[in-house]
């Protein structure tokens, strides 16, 4: 590998400015059905909003093996396939602690910044083993859980999912609607189920997926989102994956308006998760450089900002190591698990 003089590490990786104070989770607040009416969204605004990021943002050389790196510790690093292996989940948490070559970190000059994911996410069956191999890493366990991902179960069935994962160890549970309360406009019954998950997650930090390609139209989505965090949710995740539609930037701006519009009335701050579709080191930039654009700097660390991914890590990787040895080196070099 060629050498290069280390960079002087940009303060996009180094700094973490958390305001000593904040609370960690969000206590919700009573359900406000004329707040979440008044909530009207104007696609095609949203669409040209959108459409001008990648053109306006960019960022090159060392700021760019920044910011990705920056990304890399905002990752849900994921496994929720139907063939999940107890070692196969053992390897993804290796990777997870460890992501990224030595080699590459000395020649970026950052190996002395512990860089990790954000957390490990898996079935509830997986998540014991999660937790062993994870075991002195401060690396959260997450469970996707309450009927993923169709939340079509009986809801006591689906809170004991949560209740179950939260015993085995996860300390972040990513829990699934109902879409229909949505689509029927059903706001009470959205409230209560994601209230009797929040109480079902005891310490652990609830994520609500609302599946935003199910809900037909923007303002669902943003009066979805409105009224989770109303109910406790401590993030709003977009997508479980599995739908035709998954993470977009559209769908993400109006969430990210309905998370600020509950920070300006509540002074509570809720994180925001993009899952689905986000595969490639550009994508990632596109969603922070969005994150700070809305919601400013504090949004750009893993206590509020997460993105869901597996493939993802790998092509961040790839693009670190262009950037030090200036070659493009195969992806089969950057397995997962």
């Amino acid at each position: 590998m060629a050498t290069q003089q280390q960079p002087e590490t940009p303060d996009i990786v180094k700094s973490r400015p958390w305001e000593s104070g904040v609370p960690t989770r969000n206590p919700g607040t009573a359900l406000d059905l004329d707040m979440v009416r008044e909530i009207r969204v104007n696609r095609s605004a949203v669409e040209r909003r959108v459409a001008t990021l990648p053109g306006r943002r960019t960022v090159k050389k060392d700021w760019q093996a920044s910011w990705l790196l920056k990304a890399l510790t905002c990752i849900d690093l994921t496994t929720l396939s139907g063939d999940d292996t107890p070692g196969r989940v053992h390897r993804l948490c290796m990777k997870g602690r460890s992501p990224v070559r030595k080699d590459v970190l000395d020649v970026l000059g950052v190996s002395d910044l512990g860089i990790r994911v954000a957390a490990i996410c898996v079935y509830h069956s997986m998540v014991e083993q999660a937790c062993e191999s994870l075991d002195g890493t401060g690396i959260p366990v997450t469970a996707v859980a309450a009927g993923f991902p169709a939340g079509l179960s009986p809801l006591t069935e689906r809170i004991r999912e949560v209740e179950a994962s939260v015993a085995a160890g996860a300390s972040e549970i990513d829990i699934v609607i109902q879409r229909q309360h949505v689509l029927n406009g059903n706001w009470p019954a959205l409230f209560e189920e994601v209230h009797a998950f929040r109480e079902a997650c005891g310490e652990a930090h609830l994520k609500t997926i609302i599946a935003t390609g199910d809900l037909a139209t923007l303002r669902n989505v943003g009066r979805a989102s409105l009224v989770c965090m109303m109910a406790g949710a401590d993030f709003i995740k977009t997508s479980t994956g599995k739908e035709p539609v998954n993470a977009t930037l559209p769908v993400s701006l109006v969430t990210l308006r309905a998370i600020r519009a509950y920070r300006e009335a509540t002074g509570i701050r809720v994180g925001f998760k993009a899952a689905g579709g986000i595969s490639t080191a550009k994508d990632a930039l596109n969603y922070l450089f969005l994150m700070k654009e809305e919601l400013g700097r504090a949004w750009l660390e893993p206590e509020l900002f997460r993105i869901g991914a597996s493939s993802l890590l790998g092509d961040i990787e790839r693009q670190l190591e262009h950037h030090v040895t200036g070659r493009y080196s195969a992806s089969r070099r950057h397995p997962m698990g």
